[in-house]
C-alpha cells in the first residue's frame, strides 16, 4: 500500500467544501424507537404477500413491472404501475435503516442524535453531492493543492527511500513520514513552514544523490512543497496516511 499526504481542509474558511462537510444532515442510531417520525425507511413487500394479492395475475404483475419473482422481497418504489402500488400498499411493511433526518427534528433532539451516533455514523451535506459535482468543486477550490485534483495526494510506496535520504540530510519531518502515516498525527502550520524548508534542501540534495533519486523523488518533493506552502500560508494542519 502507498502513503498519501493531505491537508486539514476544514481549518480554512476558504475551503469550498467546508460548509458542506460541517453540515450534518443525517445520523445513524442503533434504534429509532420513539423517533419513527424522523427516520428513513424503505417500504418493503414480501414475495409471499404479493403473490396473495395478485393470485392468478402474479406472472402478469412481474412482467409489467419488470420484477424478479425469485427474490424474497422487493421495494415498493420498484413497482412501476400505480394501480399495482395501490393494491400492494396494505401489505407493505416499513424497514427502518437507522438513519434519522435531522432537519425534521427539534434542535435539541438532533444534537442528541448526533452525539449518540458518533462521528462514524453521520452523513454530511457534502456526502450527498454526486461525485462529478464534488470533483468540479474541488477543481475550483484554492485549497486543492495537487494541481486541482483535490486536497490529498500521493507521497509514494511504503518502501520509498525518500525518508532515508531525508534523514541523511537532517530533514526530520520527511524522514518520519512512514511513522506519521501510521499514527496520522496532525502536524501544525509551523511544521508546514519547516517542511517547506526541508523540501528546498531535498531539491538540492537529490541532485547530489544522482539522476535516479532525482527523477524518482523530484515530483514527490514538489508535491510536498506545494502542500506545505499552502498550509503555512493559510494556517492549516496536514497529515500523512
Amino acid at each position: 500500500m502507498g502513503i498519501s499526504m493531505a491537508i486539514c481542509e476544514l481549518d480554512s474558511v476558504n475551503s469550498l467544501c467546508k460548509t458542506g462537510k460541517e453540515t450534518v444532515v443525517k445520523a445513524r442510531v442503533d434504534s429509532v424507537q420513539g423517533l419513527e417520525a424522523f427516520a428513513d425507511y424503505d417500504e418493503v413487500v414480501s414475495i409471499e404477500d404479493a403473490k396473495k394479492v395478485f393470485g392468478p395475475d402474479w406472472e402478469g404483475f412481474l412482467k409489467r413491472n419488470r420484477l424478479d419473482g425469485d427474490r424474497e422481497s422487493f421495494l415498493l418504489d420498484k413497482v412501476k404501475k400505480e394501480e399495482d402500488v395501490a393494491k400492494l400498499r396494505p401489505v407493505t411493511k416499513k424497514e427502518y435503516s437507522g438513519w434519522l433526518v435531522l432537519s425534521k427534528m427539534p434542535q435539541a433532539q438532533a444534537s442528541d442524535a448526533i452525539k449518540k451516533a458518533g462521528p462514524d455514523n453521520l452523513l454530511t451535506k457534502w456526502d450527498t453531492i454526486p461525485l462529478d459535482e464534488t470533483n468540479e468543486i474541488c477543481g475550483k477550490c484554492g485549497m486543492s493543492w495537487d494541481k486541482g485534483r483535490g486536497c490529498i495526494g500521493s507521497f509514494g510506496p511504503e518502501n520509498s527511500q525518500l525518508p532515508e535520504i531525508a534523514k541523511k540530510y537532517g530533514c526530520s519531518i520527511v524522514a518520519r513520514v512512514p511513522e506519521l502515516a501510521k499514527t496520522r498525527e496532525k502536524l501544525s502550520a509551523q511544521d508546514a513552514a519547516e517542511l517547506v524548508r526541508e523540501c528546498k534542501v531535498l531539491k538540492e540534495k537529490l541532485e547530489v544523490e544522482g539522476k535516479g533519486p532525482a527523477r524518482r523523488y523530484g515530483g514527490v518533493v514538489e508535491r510536498l512543497e506545494a502542500m506545505a506552502s499552502l498550509c503555512a500560508q493559510n494556517g492549516m494542519r496536514f497529515y500523512f496516511l
